[in-house]
């Protein structure tokens, strides 16, 4: 067979062989920015809220269900921690959501605020609604992180407790560099935040505090995990509580403006509870 006709061929079939290799290990490569699938950044993701308000215009809606085997006593039920977020401009966002719960006991482990169970051991229930801002203060600029600042209250509808709760949430974060990403997807985000409550116990208010970190590791555009340490830590109580967590958890993105995750974790001190799990949705129209 004449070489003049077989290696023109040849380098054909290798330019396919390697295009090919190519779009395996990276399934996004042949996607227009257009046709990749968006991070909705949802505050239920994690415990550690997103660093982003969401664009103008839009809603998006978040919600869960939470069960938490607290080491004594019932465990607790918390849904459906409903959120909707709405954006007034790409800096500031309205917040509203409503949420039941029954058998708390402190363990604080979502953004909705729980009471402490009763010094009886009597189960407690709660419905509450929420309402609040979330304010952009600082884009990602070399060690300067994306941050954001988000002022809500929880007003209980029904309950044995009935004094609206504050809680101010400041969580910043960084991209970090690309070399860390897996191929094809965003690079991998280190976030932390600290959350503060004042809340009201069966004698007297006392103060909550709940820092947290976590890294955000993006697999595809679709598919992301996470690992963080986060803990709540009361002030003000006649025995305060240390409620330290260890969770890892995930995310896929069902549509391009539809997000199902789950998450769990692990108590790590005597007042933690033992396990928790999360189920949840967002959807951004």
């Amino acid at each position: 067979m004449p070489e003049s006709w077989f290696a023109p061929r040849l380098k054909a079939i290798l330019r396919v062989a390697v295009v090919g290799c190519l779009i395996c290990t990276d399934p996004t490569a042949a996607l227009s920015a257009a046709d990749r699938y968006p991070d909705l950044r949802t505050d239920r993701d994690a415990f550690t809220p997103a660093t982003a308000c969401i664009p103008a215009g839009s809603v998006l809606t978040e919600g869960s269900y939470v069960f938490i085997d607290n080491q004594t006593g019932l465990p607790t039920n918390s849904y459906p921690e409903l959120l909707w977020r709405l954006g007034a401009s790409d800096r500031f966002e309205w917040r509203i959501g409503v949420n039941y719960s029954v058998g708390t006991q402190g363990n604080v482990v979502t953004n909705v605020e729980i009471g402490e169970l009763p010094v009886d051991g009597s189960t407690l229930y709660e419905s509450s609604i929420l309402y609040g801002f979330k304010l952009a203060v600082s884009e990602q600029q070399g060690l300067l992180p994306e941050s954001c600042f988000i002022m809500e209250a929880t007003t209980p509808t029904f309950g044995e407790l009935f004094g609206t709760v504050p809680v101010a949430t400041y969580v910043f974060g960084w991209d970090l560099p690309e070399t860390l990403a897996f191929p094809s997807a965003a690079p991998w985000r280190v976030d932390a935040a600290m959350r503060y409550s004042y809340a009201e116990a069966e004698t007297n208010w006392f103060s909550r505090w709940g820092p947290s970190v976590v890294l955000r590791m993006p697999v595809t555009d679709r598919w992301e995990v996470h690992a963080e340490y986060f803990g709540t830590f009361t002030q003000g109580l006649a025995a305060n509580t240390n409620r330290p967590f260890f969770s890892p958890g995930a995310h896929y993105m069902l549509t391009k403006s539809l997000e199902v995750g789950l998450r769990v974790g692990w108590g790590l001190g005597n007042d933690a509870a033992n396990f928790f799990s999360d189920a949840g949705f967002g959807c951004r129209w």
